[in-house]
């Protein structure tokens, strides 16, 4: 039996995941996460064999439990709308075993999870190609930055917010704002956003 938690912050989207793996005779549904602390919470408690999770969540992201997860026997697959090239990169360097879109046919999920436990890789195949294509420039710092300031934070708030002093956060934003090509804080994050960097 394969056992699985399934992280994902919307109730009905978690409740419909949850009753499509029960069907299968060979997946176990052990844990389900609202949010990304109570996923790794509940997947250091339960031991399961497979992590599906969203990328975007509360408290913590799908991508940031695959880091905190990695090294542990736990794999992790990424179910996301979100078809960008930067996130399965990011999602591959923290050690991620599968990548899917919410939009693919059900079967695949459960054939995914399979695989994944077996040690293979399942990634969207109209992704695959794609994600080596351009490399994401920024460093984690400037993304963190970056995020920040794009949700409206001053340099100030996110110099308190990170503990760093406000110039190391403007050079870091103009550090960003340069790699991207962009011309300001907005249209650098919302390049970043486009490209899965962000």
């Amino acid at each position: 039996m394969i056992r699985v938690l399934i992280a994902e912050d919307q109730s009905m989207v978690l409740g419909a995941l949850a009753a499509l793996l029960e069907m299968e005779e060979d997946i176990e549904v052990v844990a389900r996460a609202r949010d990304g602390e109570e996923a790794l919470a509940l997947a250091r408690q339960h031991r399961p064999d497979v992590v599906i999770t969203d990328i975007e969540m509360p408290k913590m992201t799908g991508l940031e439990l695959a880091a905190a997860l990695e090294g542990e026997t736990t794999r992790v697959v990424i179910l996301t709308t979100f078809a960008r090239p930067g996130y399965l990169r990011r999602a591959l360097d923290a050690g991620v075993r599968g990548y899917l879109l919410k939009d693919a046919p059900a079967h695949q999920l459960a054939n995914a999870v399979r695989l994944v436990h077996r040690g293979g890789r399942a990634v969207a195949p109209e992704l695959a190609a794609e994600a080596w294509g351009e490399d994401d420039p920024l460093t984690d710092r400037e993304r963190q930055v970056l995020r920040l300031a794009a949700d409206g934070m001053s340099a100030a708030k996110v110099a308190r917010e990170l503990r760093l002093s406000e110039g190391t956060v403007r050079n870091y934003l103009s550090d960003a704002i340069g790699k991207l090509g962009a011309t300001n804080r907005v249209e650098a994050a919302r390049i970043a956003r486009q490209k899965g960097f962000l």
